[in-house]
């Protein structure tokens, strides 16, 4: 990067190795560091690539309407010219994934005209891989029982310090809490409040009974509106 003067120019170069052209641009303040990535689709934003400090490793991040679709990291660097130029054509999110070596989806979907069952829907579809990846058994059994459950499925799952609660709309402010559920790692009980951080409520041993009780504080007035899945738009 230091012969090229900038991490954008080496990506360039290894780009046009590969018989590709790249739309970065150099971030001025960091240029070794940073670099910018433009698409041509509306909803998305711009991306980054960044250089790890003490490590050779670089990680890429891409996000649509506000929420990071792409993210991962690769030690080397002629990993990323596809991705960016994926990314940067308005290539769907599989045939991106499907360029990458390396972990790169987030496993939301993107949701162009951010209406709130689409965004709702790629939230959990967010959540779920990531609980797979947290490595954490008692977890991820909330997780999938949380998404098993149509009355929860339809309201916008979020965490707090790994605590799972939920909205009425994907967008912030949320709607008020209703239920804040944290697991245990290996032996104990999952804990039930009404928010993060607020007094438990009670404990429980299983995540189906922690999610029959979040059932049963749903409020009245979040059940009046059915649950669609949307068609998914990657």
């Amino acid at each position: 990067m230091a012969a090229h003067g900038s991490l954008a120019a080496a990506l360039q170069a290894a780009a046009a190795d590969q018989g590709l052209s790249l739309p970065l641009a150099v971030t001025p303040s960091d240029p070794l560091r940073h670099a910018t990535i433009a698409s041509i689709v509306p909803h998305r934003h711009a991306s980054y690539v960044t250089a790890w400090h003490r490590e050779r490793r670089w990680s890429i991040w891409g996000s649509s309407n506000d929420r990071l679709m792409i993210c991962g990291d690769t030690k080397d660097l002629r990993e990323l010219p596809r991705v960016i130029r994926g990314w940067a054509e308005g290539a769907g999110l599989d045939e991106i994934g499907q360029t990458a070596s390396f972990d790169l989806l987030t496993g939301r979907f993107e949701v162009p005209d951010k209406n709130s069952a689409g965004v709702i829907a790629s939230e959990w579809q967010w959540l779920l891989k990531d609980a797979v990846d947290a490595d954490w058994p008692q977890y991820q059994a909330l997780i999938e029982s949380a998404h098993a459950e149509p009355k929860l499925r339809g309201l916008y799952p979020f965490t707090s310090h790994w605590a799972l609660s939920f909205s009425s709309t994907p967008d912030y402010p949320f709607s008020p809490p209703f239920v804040s559920i944290d697991s245990p790692r290996g032996t104990g009980d999952y804990t039930i409040r009404e928010w993060w951080n607020g007094p438990a409520l009670t404990y429980v041993t299983t995540p189906a009974e922690a999610i029959a009780i979040a059932v049963d504080r749903i409020p009245a007035d979040l059940l009046e509106t059915p649950f669609e899945v949307p068609a998914q738009d990657s």
